[in-house]
């Protein structure tokens, strides 16, 4: 699983969680961007894509002989993957949830099997 990295003790709470119970974790620094300044104080945006990684590990795999790929993302950016993925004739998994599906993704009527998650626990 590809998480970002930052100093809130929550998100390292979060990622050891994730190592203790299984997960094999990519991880790289959380950056902030600057949006605005509000009542004197710095608005930042944390930003973290792993789209590059998760597109060189699918390759990676599809050498290896991989036929089914899962993904936990709705995000548009990945349909050229997806797409890419179905001409190969590879089984894609999109779990997604509620209202984070793009519209992209949602496009994709053939060769593609989305689910909705109903809440986060059901990962």
């Amino acid at each position: 699983m590809y998480f970002g990295k930052d100093n809130h003790p929550k998100s390292e709470e979060f990622l050891e969680q994730a190592e203790k119970i299984g997960y094999r974790i990519i991880t790289k620094p959380v950056k902030y961007i600057f949006i605005t300044k509000l009542k004197g104080k710095d608005i930042l945006k944390r930003k973290c894509d792993f789209d590059m990684e998760v597109c060189i590990d699918v390759h990676t795999k599809i050498a290896e002989k991989i036929d089914s790929f899962i993904f936990l993302t709705g995000d548009g950016d990945y349909e050229p993957l997806y797409r890419l993925l179905i001409e190969l004739k590879k089984q894609v998994v999109v779990i997604y949830a509620k209202g984070h599906l793009g519209r992209e993704i949602w496009s994709i009527k053939k060769g593609l099997f989305k689910a909705q998650l109903k809440n986060l626990m059901d990962i």
